[in-house]
Parts: C-alpha cells; structure tokens; sequence
C-alpha cells in the first residue's frame, strides 16, 4: 500500500468520531470534548454539541460519572488525552467497571468505551509524564475490559464498531498513538514498517 493510497488516521478518527455521535444513546464525555484544548477534540469538532459533556480536570471522577451514564442507560465514550492521566482513573476501572459483570451476575450488562491516547512527542516533547504507554500493564490488569491499541488507521473503524454494538456485557479501552495524527509521521512509519517485512 503506498502512502497515497493509505488511510489517514487522523481522518479516520475523525470519520469513526461523527458515525458515532450519529448512534442512538452514545454520549462524548471527558477533557476538551465540547471545546479545544488537546490534540484529540480536532477529530470531535464537528460533532453534535448535544452529544458531548466536559468534565473538569478529575480523571477519577469522569470514570464514576462514566459508569454511572453507563448504568443510567447510555453508552458513554469517556476521553483522556493521556495514558498517563488514566492511571488516575484505573482504581475506578480495576475496582468498579472491571467487576460489574461479576458483582452483578451478568445483570447489568452495561458497556463503556474508553478512548485514551499516547501524547506525541513531536514536534516539541511534552514531558515523559505526557508520553507513556501502559497498554500491556492494561491487559494483564482487567479481564472483563477489552484493551485494543490502534497501530493502524484501517483498524480505527473496525474497533470502535465492534465495542459499540458488542453484546457480551464488556467494555473496551481503547489506545490511540498521538504521533499517527501527523500524516507525514504516520507515512514515515508505514514505509518504515513494509520496509522491515519485505
């Protein structure tokens, strides 16, 4: 596949983004989803405001407040910026989402979708505290918690679909890589990729 031809992941996510505020009970919550801010409110821009709810710089909060919409019947979209700042919020997700399935007996089928990123690096490095990837810790963490990491714009789609309209009482947390917004470094590791197996 050559670079002209590929999937855009930032236009991807932006696509994925809008088909989602277009389904019936899914809400937007989290930092800078109403309003910019962070590099992730760029592909929710032209969403419906309706569909989206600012939360206040409490990482642990927005994950209670997430369930609590899930329990009430909706199928929140709970968004970070950073992985870094999740870890805030794990307690709540380890404790609380992670074991509804088994507290409740299967009775309360609810389904959340996390959407979390990788902070880019370039152009100009935030800080190590902004760039962490924990998605490996996340999976041996949580067993009722689907964790998926979007190496690849073809698969952006894909996986917002299936953790949407899954039936199986889990949630998903779902893993973007800030750098792949940029199509020039997304390009530049593509090639670097096909390079390596061919």
């Amino acid at each position: 596949m050559t670079t002209t031809t590929q999937l855009k992941y930032f236009d991807e996510l932006k696509r994925t983004m809008e088909w989602l505020a277009q389904q019936p009970k899914v809400m937007f919550v989290g930092q800078t989803v109403a309003g910019p801010g962070t590099f992730m409110f760029q592909t929710l821009r032209d969403c419906p405001k309706e569909r989206t709810l600012e939360m206040p710089i409490n990482e642990s909060f927005q994950m209670q407040f997430t369930i609590g919409m899930a329990l009430a019947g909706y199928i929140p979209i709970s968004v970070y910026p950073r992985q870094n700042f999740l870890l805030l919020a794990t307690a709540d997700m380890a404790n609380m989402l992670d074991k509804i399935p088994a507290i409740s007996e299967g009775q309360w089928p609810i389904k959340v979708i996390i959407r979390v990123a990788t902070g880019p690096d370039a152009p100009v490095h935030p800080g190590h505290q902004h760039i962490g990837n924990y998605s490996q810790a996340f999976r041996e963490l949580f067993k009722t918690i689907d964790v998926v990491e979007l190496n690849n714009a073809q698969d952006i789609f894909p996986a917002y679909k299936k953790a949407l309209e899954r039936t199986d009482g889990k949630s998903t947390l779902i893993i973007e890589h800030g750098n792949f917004y940029s199509e020039e470094y997304y390009a530049k590791r593509m090639i670097s990729s096909q390079t390596k197996f061919s």
